[in-house]
């Protein structure tokens, strides 16, 4: 798993900086949350493309977030046999796709799928054979999601004395074993994977959410993910921004994360009016908070690890 940052900036694209977007790769699929203005910049950039995305996740319809869907959505009918695409997102995001294809009148070669939230009980957004990603409600000026994305649970270790005391030779049914399935010993007893296989092991797991106030969906989002991106967008000095327009200070987003339990976390969706230069010191503010934090640069890439 690679998580790819397409931007890290709010409110505007800069020449330096372009709006927030996280793609997420995964077994040649390609997860995108969010798609402000320039994000087909940023899958140029990184040299994604667009053959492998299944889902776009939409925060919320403010511009920064949102804009870049209908040309991500020109783009990708380019490619021959893209593919459906589920999208994802607030009430009125359907009808925000809708009109600006009627509007537009640009080509669609693909089932378009758009799913809005509808209430807490659905918790799960979206479920593949490789994933889930499920949404909760933050805290902002209009509503806004942020999103979990989960793998299923592993097998088990495989543990090859136990498959050997049970007269399963080395080969194909180790493998069918490791997979989940039952075999049979040359002797004809049934041995089942519960029998050759430790306990099952957990997934990766990221959380993605910007545009917040500290709140309880926040917290929950993050709770015991291998990395978090969630919005800094302000140093504490200028908490009373943050408080006015619906965001996060690094030394909030710090404190979340620590809370939560979260492994990693990369602080995005900076305010325009810090430069580079003042990259160094928001991340020093967070990292007093949260040893590890960092703040997130366009283009980096984050390999996820497994736990164990």
């Amino acid at each position: 798993m690679e998580c790819v940052l397409l931007g890290t900036g709010g409110m505007m694209p800069m020449p330096d900086r372009l709006l927030t977007s996280l793609a997420v790769r995964l077994g040649g699929s390609c997860y995108l949350f969010d798609a402000g203005e320039g994000v087909q910049l940023g899958l140029k950039r990184t040299h994604l493309g667009v053959a492998g995305l299944k889902v776009v996740a939409i925060s919320h319809l403010h511009a920064d977030h949102c804009l870049g869907l209908p040309g991500l959505l020109m783009l990708r009918a380019q490619i021959a046999h893209p593919g459906p695409l589920t999208i994802l997102g607030p009430p009125g995001l359907c009808d925000f796709v809708r009109q600006n294809h009627a509007i537009l009148q640009f080509h669609i070669n693909y089932p378009i799928h758009c799913v809005e939230w509808q209430s807490q009980e659905a918790a799960v957004a979206y479920q593949d054979h490789q994933v889930r990603i499920l949404w909760q409600p933050l805290e902002h000026t209009r509503f806004c999601l942020g999103f979990r994305l989960e793998e299923p649970p592993r097998p088990g270790k495989f543990h090859p004395e136990r498959a050997r005391a049970m007269g399963i030779p080395e080969g194909p049914h180790w493998g069918r074993l490791q997979r989940g399935e039952a075999v049979s010993s040359p002797s004809g007893m049934c041995v089942t994977p519960d029998q050759v296989l430790g306990p099952p092991r957990r997934g990766r797991h990221l959380c993605y959410a910007v545009d917040t106030r500290p709140c309880a969906g926040l917290e929950m989002l993050c709770r015991e993910v291998d990395l978090a991106f969630v919005e800094g967008m302000f140093l504490p000095e200028d908490g009373r921004h943050a408080d006015a327009k619906g965001h996060l200070t690094v030394v909030e987003a710090a404190d979340v994360v620590h809370r939560s339990g979260a492994r990693r976390a990369v602080l995005v969706h900076i305010s325009p009016r810090y430069t580079a230069e003042d990259l160094p010191t928001l991340e020093k503010a967070a990292r007093e908070r949260f040893g590890a934090a960092h703040i997130g640069r366009d283009f980096e890439r984050y390999p996820v690890s497994f736990v164990d």
